[in-house]
């Protein structure tokens, strides 16, 4: 008998190493849209220390967090037969995500990113691995939650929105990577269209629309006129928003805004922030609850995982997410729109 999961992550995974860097500076342009970390060419540039990370990138991220909050959670990945790779299974395993679908490539590297960490923000050197990308089989799960991916990896993307198109009662999650977005609306409509939740930050969905538009809640509109029931767009330390189609305008607003919960202290590294306010979203609903709950849960993780370095330390089980919802200001809730 297979496994029936809860919760199936489909994605790139990595190791993140952190670098710690003192002897920089950003620069940016006067409304602050776009900035360069900075530091001297043809020198010897000191750092502070170096944090090296396994088994993150958003669909490890998201697989994570399901697990944690107590959903059964599978990751479908690849991985080269290096040491990463087996750090990667090991790290998986200890928190209790199932890697029966990672396929472990002969001859091949695990996915190595560089994090440039400066101050409480980091700029990310990427690349991805050339894998064979195949669907394994595997029981429906009741979500199914698909990010990142390489950029060889369009002809998977047809076998999985056949999959989708052949499991109805699958419910997907779609948070574009950087080539998924690259690929563009068009050649990946039929996963749009099939679509439940969709999850970006606002510079990821301009790119998606092609568009300089501001307006996240046009924005969102946009998104849903490509098929997804529910769009969410995040707007960094502002706040995020959400809006599910399905619903009638309710005295004229058919969208919530959330604001961040509280941080405790400043934020010591910023990354996974995002991943842990989409993928906690995603879980919350998996469970049973709203989008006005999942609103409410999404931020707690976020604010948990920026007080640590990497996508993975801070994120919390079910029992201290529901600690800190029981202890959010009054004015914590979701906001119609």
């Amino acid at each position: 008998m297979m496994n029936q999961y809860d919760f199936i992550a489909i994605g790139d995974s990595t190791t993140d190493a952190f670098i710690k860097l003192k002897d920089a500076s950003v620069h940016c342009n006067i409304d602050n849209e776009k900035c360069e970390i900075c530091f001297r060419f043809k020198d010897k540039i000191p750092y502070e220390e170096v944090y090296v990370v396994p088994a993150v990138g958003n669909a490890a991220n998201a697989s994570v967090v399901a697990a944690r909050l107590g959903l059964k959670s599978a990751l479908i990945s690849n991985i080269g037969d290096d040491y990463f790779g087996k750090e990667t299974l090991d790290a998986l395993k200890k928190e209790n995500v199932n890697t029966e679908f990672i396929t472990v490539n002969n001859g091949k590297k695990t996915n190595y990113h560089y994090v440039l960490w400066y101050e409480d923000d980091r700029t990310i050197l990427i690349k991805h691995q050339e894998f064979d990308y195949r669907l394994p089989y595997f029981n429906d799960p009741k979500w199914v939650y698909f990010s990142s991916m390489g950029e060889n990896s369009l002809p998977f993307h047809e076998v999985f929105e056949r999959y989708m198109s052949e499991h109805p009662n699958v419910k997907l999650v779609f948070q574009p990577g950087t080539y998924q977005i690259k690929f563009g609306k068009k050649k990946l409509a039929g996963i749009y269209k099939r679509t439940e939740v969709f999850i970006s930050n606002k510079e990821e969905s301009q790119r998606i629309l092609e568009t300089n538009e501001s307006d996240i809640k046009k924005l969102m509109n946009e998104i849903i006129k490509l098929g997804p029931k529910i769009a969410v767009i995040t707007d960094g330390t502002k706040g995020a928003y959400a809006c599910d189609a399905r619903l009638s305008a309710r005295h004229g607003k058919s969208a919530w805004f959330m604001p961040p919960y509280p941080d405790p202290k400043p934020p010591y590294e910023r990354t996974g922030a995002g991943d842990a306010f989409s993928s906690t979203f995603a879980a919350a609903l998996c469970i049973g609850l709203s989008i006005e709950e999942a609103l409410r849960w999404a931020p707690i993780n976020s604010m948990s995982v920026v007080q640590y370095v990497g996508a993975r330390e801070g994120l919390l089980n079910r029992y201290q997410l529901e600690k800190y919802l029981a202890e959010a200001p009054a004015d914590y809730i979701p906001q119609l729109i």
